[in-house]
Formats: C-alpha cells, structure tokens, sequence
C-alpha cells in the first residue's frame, strides 16, 4: 500500500484525484504502478486500476492476469471493479472506502455478482486513514472554503467522480 500512496500523491501533485494501485504478479514481483490520470490523458477511463491492469497485461504479454493481486488506495468504481473481473485477478485489496461509487462492498457488490464469470476476492481497510487523509487533503486545498464535515466526505472518499 506505500507504493500505492505514493502514486496518489503523484496524482495529486499533478492536479489528479489522488488514486494509486500498484499490481503485483503471483511471485510477488511488481507488474505496474499508476495514478488517476483522466484529466492529462483526456480519458475518463484511466483510472488507475484501469492503467496499472493495462501496463500489467504488456508486461505479462497477456490481458488475464491470473494469480495477480492489485493494491490500490480507494474502493473500485463499476468500471475498475468490471475490468477487474475480466482481467482474472486473484484478488484486490483497497484502502479507502468509497461511500458515494465504491462497488466492491459500499455501494454495490459487483466483484460478489453472479453474472461475472470470474471472483476476484477483495479485502479493504488496509492503510485507510492514511489513504483517505490523501484525498481529503487534496479535496481541501480546492475548496475555497473549509466546507463542513458532510462536503468532505462526500468530495474526500469519493475519488471517481
């Protein structure tokens, strides 16, 4: 999860919502690492799950990743939880939660639905405040006011949006 905060933290200091996954390969070998890069990329579905999948499938030569497990700092939105699934990952672990589109466990199940023909276990909360603290952070600096307890919620953890 280091490595993963420390992607977001590239992300935020390059005016990205601060998300980072790395994706390790069944030896524990690191694949890729990436951040959030939707606004530089002109790409709303680069992600950072999305690209550190997609660096990982050039590494390996192939798009299914099996026995691979990715960390990344915020719950996975449908999309990433999706590519996820067919990307045959073993599994992913997350940081923060994402109330307002998480789909792993806060807003939807998607990894759990049955009409994926693959499960990726998943496992969150690891390193949360911290992962959060990043988002919150970045979110902060952009208010012109403090904003209250509400707003940061829903602007701190909700990095898909």
């Amino acid at each position: 999860m280091r490595r993963a905060l420390e992607q977001a933290r590239r992300a935020a200091e390059a005016g990205e919502v601060p998300v980072g996954a790395v994706l390790a390969a069944p030896d524990g070998r690191l694949l890729a690492e990436a951040h959030n890069a939707p606004l530089r990329r002109h790409d709303p579905t680069a992600h950072a799950e999305v690209l550190a999948l997609r660096r990982a499938g050039v590494a390996l030569g192939n798009y299914r990743l099996g026995g691979c497990v990715l960390v990344v700092t915020l719950e996975p939105c449908a999309m990433c939880a999706a590519a996820l699934a067919h990307a045959r990952l073993a599994g992913v672990v997350y940081g923060a939660a994402d109330r307002l589109a998480g789909a792993v466990s806060s807003c939807a199940e998607l990894l759990d639905a049955p009409f994926f023909n693959h499960r990726v276990w998943h496992m969150g909360g690891i390193c949360s405040e911290a992962c959060a603290a990043v988002l919150r952070d970045f979110f902060a600096a952009r208010r012109p006011s403090g904003g209250g307890e509400e707003d940061t919620r829903r602007q701190g953890e909700s990095g898909h949006a």
